[in-house]
């Protein structure tokens, strides 16, 4: 019954960065000059790749003081992968609700990269992650929301003992 919070990232991170610009740009073999700005894009590719990551500390403390929080990945190198170090063989995750940035979207088509490697190289969208009961679910999100953070219910806690994905009418097991 317990769930996953996801806190929306603001871009790529760090994560995957080097996958992202061997890809993307021209001088290490991809298809884009630095300053490109493809159809949907605000800004040239440089500048959203290298977006600063948010930091997540000040929100962390906050819910730390009012709720329980019974796990917290910060979504980095390793992607979703890292929900594996919760688990300790007792459980598992589905994982879902993904809406990620327009910038996963062109490095997966520019790459020809799979969902699977996707969710295990980058953010998807959401740079860090809580489990915590559900009846606290609705108070978590009135309260990042008046902190001007984007967040979301991203899945819940299965007795599966895997990481499992749901993206684009698709399962993604991990």
């Amino acid at each position: 019954g317990d769930i996953v919070l996801g806190l929306r990232s603001s871009g790529v991170h760090s994560n995957g960065l080097t996958l992202a610009r061997k890809v993307l740009f021209k001088k290490w073999g991809g298809r884009f000059a630095f300053s490109a700005r493809p159809a949907r894009f605000k800004r040239s590719l440089v500048e959203e790749c290298l977006e600063s990551t948010r930091i997540y500390v000040k929100p962390f403390l906050k819910l730390a003081k009012k709720f329980e929080i019974l796990g917290a990945v910060h979504i980095t190198g390793d992607a979703y992968l890292k929900f594996e170090k919760l688990m300790q063989g007792k459980i598992g995750f589905e994982l879902d609700n993904f809406k990620p940035q327009p910038i996963f979207n062109l490095i997966q088509k520019t790459g020809r990269i799979s969902d699977k490697e996707m969710f295990k190289t980058f953010n998807m969208g959401w740079g860090f992650a809580l489990v915590m009961h559900k009846k606290d679910a609705a108070q978590t999100l009135a309260l990042l929301k008046k902190e001007k953070i984007k967040a979301g219910v991203i899945g819940k806690v299965t007795l599966a003992k895997k990481i499992v994905i749901k993206y684009k009418n698709k399962i993604i097991a991990l």
